[in-house]
């Protein structure tokens, strides 16, 4: 397969695998341990809220409903889970995909956490790195917990697909 065709079919493979990991990680934490994960729904309202120049929010919780939020929420869950494969493809090349090791996935899964603490988490009103939740350490050791159970899915995700593909 050619360098760009497979950086594009890789990252779609290995993304949505890792993503679907983090998916069972979720539903495991909140069947069996009570544990609630992010309302994909959120995630759709603050995007929503884009078309009207609105970026941040004091609360994404008060702020008004969007028309199919939950479908926007979870598309762009997979999108983002599909980005930060692409991300470990392209920095250590689609070679990876042939001949997986965990060490960048982990990297990548742990380093992703960026992106709540410092982006997602402020935009919903919660703050850097969860600091205006109820238990801010608690938010935080979920968020990187997830996170790194991404990397070990994209760990996963990459095996799999090596298994059917020619080296």
């Amino acid at each position: 397969m050619q360098s760009y065709t497979a950086l594009i079919v890789y990252s779609l493979i290995i993304g949505i695998g890792a993503t679907i990991f983090m998916d069972i990680y979720a539903i495991v934490n909140r069947t069996f341990f009570k544990i609630p994960s992010l309302d994909y729904r959120l995630l759709g309202r603050w995007i929503g809220h884009f078309k009207e120049g609105v970026f941040a929010h004091t609360s994404i919780m008060q702020a008004k409903p969007v028309k199919g939020e939950r479908i926007i929420g979870w598309i762009a869950h997979y999108l983002i889970g599909i980005t930060f494969a692409f991300l470990l493809l392209l920095i250590w090349g689609t070679g990876w995909a042939y001949h997986p090791t965990l060490l960048p996935a982990l990297l990548i899964g742990i380093l992703t956490t960026v992106a709540p603490f410092f982006m997602m988490q402020p935009a919903f009103g919660f703050g850097i790195a969860a600091s205006k939740t109820p238990k801010p350490a608690t938010a935080r050791l979920r968020s990187l917990m997830t996170h790194t159970i991404y990397g070990i899915g994209l760990y996963i995700a990459g095996l799999l697909l090596h298994l059917f593909i020619k080296t």
